[in-house]
């Protein structure tokens, strides 16, 4: 690791230190989100990506609007395993969620809510990202999800291989 990534790393830590220490934050340790990462690791983990990525192909970025919509961008507060929102997909729906809770909760500013509503693309189609900050997040997300189901595969799948076994 980079000195300079080192220190943004630490400067992520020092931005996120108000937000890990409120309740509706860490409520979201109790979900599960991809495999079995919780919400909340899941976007500790886009934090640490989306400012690997932002320093390691030295974009210059807003450090604090990338780790906020990073941190925040699936803020949506519910297990989504079995949550029907009036018949939307999960998909669609958890980025507006996700913003409303964080403007209500944190007031975060247009491009932090930017960041949050966009992070979908593609699959929301309408809501394409329009700043760097917003596209790192979205690479981000998409590669710790990616990572995070398979590892919940390989878990499961040697769940069932050891239950067999015995």
């Amino acid at each position: 690791m980079s000195l300079q990534e080192k220190e943004t790393l630490e400067l992520a830590q020092a931005k996120m230190q108000k937000y890990l220490q409120d309740n509706a934050v860490c409520s979201m340790d109790e979900y599960v989100q991809h495999g079995t990462t919780s919400t909340l690791q899941h976007c500790l983990s886009v934090v640490r990506i989306s400012c690997v990525i932002a320093v390691g192909l030295h974009i210059h970025v807003n450090y604090e609007n990338l780790i906020l919509g990073a941190l925040l961008h699936d803020f949506y507060l519910y297990d989504w395993h079995n949550h029907v929102d009036e018949g939307v997909l999960h998909g669609f729906a958890h980025p507006h969620i996700a913003c409303k809770n964080a403007a209500m909760r944190f007031h975060v500013n247009a491009e932090v809510q930017h960041i949050i509503t966009t992070h979908m693309w593609p699959l929301t189609l309408r809501f394409v990202p329009r700043s760097r900050e917003a596209v790192i997040v979205c690479l981000a997300d998409k590669y710790c999800s990616t990572l995070e189901t398979a590892a919940g595969m390989v878990h499961a799948a040697a769940a069932l291989f050891r239950k067999r076994r015995v």
